[in-house]
């Protein structure tokens, strides 16, 4: 799941992103068995859920079938509703690793650089690719030339060559030899402060609704799913924004595991039972 901005806070949770969220959570089936057309009445209802009117819900459909994210369809009882388009699917899934369980770098593992030019007729495409490695957690090493930790790879090569922008660039993997300490580049290619504050306000938002289910019992179906698409929905652009730097890089007491571990905890508490309310809700 993609789709990320980075922010020096929580983001608000728009009804485009909001549905973005809602189909990577629960609108996609599997890949043995892909869902179909989410009734629009349905839609209306479960954004309904966590504040977004009918109105916002048809602008934001209607914005992301343009872009060719949705495209619209019969569900198998006739009724009009919108499913995923095959790109959707696979931005989507190219998310799912960083998103649900991205691994932890260690310094070991190096790092990958993107070394890119664009001739000036095609300019257009430098600021396409710039943006492009930035939402993937690149941080600029130097002009034209931009970092990431090494378990990237596979990911940044398929992201490059679905659009297109692979003719451009070459990537190197390789270490950090000096002059200064490793942990001082980090600081200068990666704005760590910036990061830090969107993990804070993450857990400022999320922690409190974690402790808050660590002492419920059962768990009701639609509290969770309203709690887990928040959660999700200001979780998933945190991955990209911070790709998941090699702890000992990091000043102390950083942030980003712990609220690693509060989405994961989130994830594994509500994600299920909001799919009961997802599944129960009347088209």
């Amino acid at each position: 799941m993609t789709d990320q901005r980075l922010t020096d806070q929580q983001p608000p949770h728009t009804p485009r992103s909001l549905i973005v969220t809602f189909y990577g959570a629960y609108g996609r089936g599997s890949a043995e068995a892909p869902a179909g057309p989410v009734p629009i009445a349905s839609l209306i209802r479960l954004l309904g859920t966590v504040g977004v009117d009918s109105p916002s819900v048809r602008s934001a459909v209607s914005r992301l079938k343009r872009r060719g994210l949705l495209v619209a369809g019969r569900t198998a009882d006739g009724a009009a509703g919108y499913g995923l388009s095959s790109a959707a699917r696979e931005l989507l899934a190219d998310g799912d690793r960083r998103i649900y369980g991205r691994p932890a770098a260690r310094s070991a593992q190096g790092w990958l650089l993107a070394v890119f030019s664009v001739p000036e007729q095609e300019r257009h495409k430098r600021h396409l690719l710039r943006s492009r490695l930035s939402r993937l957690g690149f941080g600029t090493a130097a002009p034209g030339v931009w970092i990431a930790p090494a378990h990237v790879h596979e990911e940044t090569r398929h992201t490059l060559e679905r659009l297109d922008l692979d003719r451009y660039v070459d990537l190197f993997r390789g270490c950090h030899l000096g002059f200064e300490p490793t942990a001082a580049s980090v600081a200068r290619w990666w704005d760590l402060e910036a990061l830090a504050t969107q993990h804070r306000a993450f857990l400022d938002a999320h922690e409190p609704v974690l402790r808050r289910w660590a002492r419920r019992r059962p768990v009701p179906p639609e509290a969770a799913y309203r709690d887990y698409l928040l959660a999700l929905d200001s979780w998933r652009r945190l991955p990209y924004a911070d790709p998941g730097l090699p702890a000992s890089l990091l000043p102390a007491e950083w942030p980003g595991g712990r609220a690693a571990r509060v989405f994961a905890a989130l994830h594994g508490r509500l994600r299920d039972a909001g799919a009961q309310f997802v599944g129960a809700a009347p088209a």
